[in-house]
C-alpha cells in the first residue's frame, strides 16, 4: 500500500475518531463508550492490514463469504508476522458480522466472528444456539430492529421486539447483548435522530422488563452519513465504511 494511501487512511481514521469524540462531548459521554467498526467490504486486505497497524482492530463485514476469506487471510498474515525474524506480536482483529445472515451460513461464519449484529428471527437465533453449543461457545448477538419500518430493510418490527428478545434470552449459548438498526437514507436529520432515539428507548424498555441481562447494553447504529447523530443518541457501536476509505478508492477490490 503506497505511502500516500497510508497517510490518507490515517488521516481519515483520525477525523472519524475526532468526530466521535466531539459528538460524545456534546452530550456528556466518554469516547470510551463508543466502539468504531471499520466496515471494509470495499477495500483490499492491504488496507485492512494497515488499519490494524493503526490500532483499528474492530473490523466488520456484511457478507459471510467475504468475512471468512479475509479473516483467514489476515490470520495467516498475522501468524507469519509472529514468526521469527519478524519482531513483536501481530494483533489479530475482532470480526463483526453486520449484514443479513442466512441460516445456512452460520456454520461457516461462527468460527471467525466475535459478535453478530443482525439476528432478526427466532429461527436464526435457535440455529445459532445449535451451532454455538456444538462449538462449546456462547455467541454474543444483537437483535436487528427495523425502526424506520422500511420494506427494503431487514429487521424485526418494533412491536415484535420485546417478545422476540424475551425468547432469545432463554437460549443458553446465545448472549443477547443489544440492538441494531439502520437509519433511513435521507437528508432529514430529525427523522434519523428519531430512529436512533427509538432504538435507545426500546433497549431501555427491554431492560425495564427485567429479562434484559446486564450484558444487554449495546446499540449498534450509525454509518458514515449519520454516525455523529447516532453517538449523540447513545450508540456503542458505529459502523463506518466510506468515511474511512475516502480518497483511497484505487485500492478497492471486487469483493470475493
Amino acid at each position: 500500500m503506497p505511502g500516500a494511501a497510508r497517510r490518507q487512511l490515517s488521516e481519515n481514521l483520525r477525523q472519524v475518531r475526532e468526530r466521535i469524540r466531539a459528538a460524545c462531548e456534546r452530550v456528556g459521554r466518554s469516547p470510551d463508550e463508543v466502539t468504531l467498526l471499520a466496515v471494509t467490504k470495499s477495500v483490499g486486505v492491504d488496507v485492512i492490514r494497515h488499519l490494524i497497524d493503526l490500532h483499528q482492530t474492530e473490523i466488520a463485514e456484511s457478507r459471510v463469504q467475504v468475512l471468512v476469506k479475509r479473516a483467514a487471510m489476515i490470520r495467516e498474515l498475522c501468524t507469519r508476522q509472529r514468526t521469527p525474524p519478524h519482531p513483536g506480536p501481530a494483533t489479530e482483529p475482532r470480526w463483526h458480522m453486520v449484514g443479513h445472515l442466512q441460516r445456512n451460513k452460520i456454520k461457516a461464519v461462527l468460527p471467525w466472528v466475535e459478535i453478530i449484529h443482525s439476528v432478526d428471527s427466532l429461527r436464526l437465533a435457535e440455529d445459532l444456539e445449535v451451532h454455538a453449543a456444538k462449538a462449546s461457545r456462547r455467541i454474543p448477538v444483537l437483535l436487528q430492529i427495523n425502526v424506520s419500518d422500511e420494506k427494503s430493510k431487514f429487521g424485526v418490527a418494533v412491536g415484535a421486539a420485546l417478545h422476540l428478545a424475551e425468547q432469545i434470552v432463554t437460549l443458553p449459548h446465545v448472549s443477547l447483548v443489544g440492538l441494531m438498526t439502520m437509519a433511513p437514507l435521507t437528508d432529514n436529520s430529525q427523522w434519523i435522530r428519531n430512529c436512533f432515539a427509538r432504538l435507545r428507548e426500546l433497549l431501555e424498555e427491554i431492560r425495564h422488563e427485567r429479562f434484559g441481562t446486564p450484558e444487554m447494553r449495546h446499540l449498534s447504529m450509525g454509518m458514515s452519513r449519520d454516525y455523529e447523530i447516532a453517538v449523540e443518541e447513545g450508540a456503542t457501536f458505529v459502523r463506518i465504511g466510506s468515511a474511512l476509505f475516502e480518497g483511497i478508492e484505487q485500492f478497492a477490490e471486487t469483493s470475493p
